[in-house]
């Protein structure tokens, strides 16, 4: 059996990854689990956790689909997919897949432009059909400043993890995210040195690849990629 471990981003939800992982049940009948991280949530509360909680929470989970299934891949959003990526060089991972992972973050000359079309629907009457807007209203206002901290420091101990995968990778990556630059994309496509390594852009797609409108073609990739599991690898375990 193919298992499948989906991690949300920083100050997220299972909500981030669930659209493709119902996809992956769906067409592929895998064993998909998706996780909350300590402090996360649809209400998060963040103050007083530390990133090292949210790196075990994860591998504790991988480690028990490692014992039930025959194959584990795992699939990373955001800071999630950071987490994905240091547990993929210290566990026995078979494929992993990079969604907006935030090796670097925060894109100002994207954020300005979707600042300005906040400002716009403001002055229009149509904030709340903003989507930019109601999905971080809420964060901007309740994220602790410490938190941000863990997630940086985050960022800087599971960084050098990169450096040492050698399983297949895909690398995806919204060419409109105002939160993870374009250049994380190529800086993770250059840094990890597996042989065998995808980079998806999406042209049109912002920071929730998995919550466009039309993710078709995203899903699709990622299932692609997946299935190019060797049946032997499969029947060997």
């Amino acid at each position: 059996m193919i298992g499948c471990l989906c991690i949300h981003g920083f100050t997220g939800a299972p909500y981030e990854v669930e659209p493709l992982a119902d996809h992956l049940k769906q067409t592929a009948g895998w064993h998909v689990e998706m996780i909350t991280l300590p402090g996360h949530g649809d209400m998060p509360v963040l103050k007083g956790v530390f990133f090292q909680e949210w790196i075990a929470c994860a591998e504790v989970e991988l480690i028990r689909l490692l014992k039930t299934c025959d194959t584990v891949c795992l699939i990373g959003f955001s800071m999630g997919g950071m987490i994905a990526a240091y547990l993929a060089g210290k566990y026995p991972v078979s494929r992993l897949v990079l969604l907006s992972a935030a090796a670097q973050y925060i894109s100002p000359g994207q954020l300005i432009q979707d600042l300005k079309n906040v400002i716009k629907d403001s002055f229009q009457g149509r904030l709340e059909d903003n989507l930019l807007y109601k999905r971080y209203k809420q964060k901007l206002t309740s994220t602790p400043v410490s938190s941000a901290l863990q997630f940086r420091k985050l960022v800087k101990a599971t960084k050098p993890a990169l450096k040492n995968l050698d399983i297949p990778v895909l690398i995806v990556q919204g060419e409109y995210d105002s939160i993870v630059p374009l250049s994380s994309a190529h800086y993770l496509y250059e840094t990890i040195p597996s042989e065998e390594k995808e980079l998806c852009l999406l042209p049109n797609s912002k920071h929730h690849v998995c919550l466009e409108e039309n993710p078709a073609f995203l899903f699709q990739t990622v299932e692609a990629f997946l299935k190019k599991i060797p049946i032997d690898s499969i029947k060997n375990k």
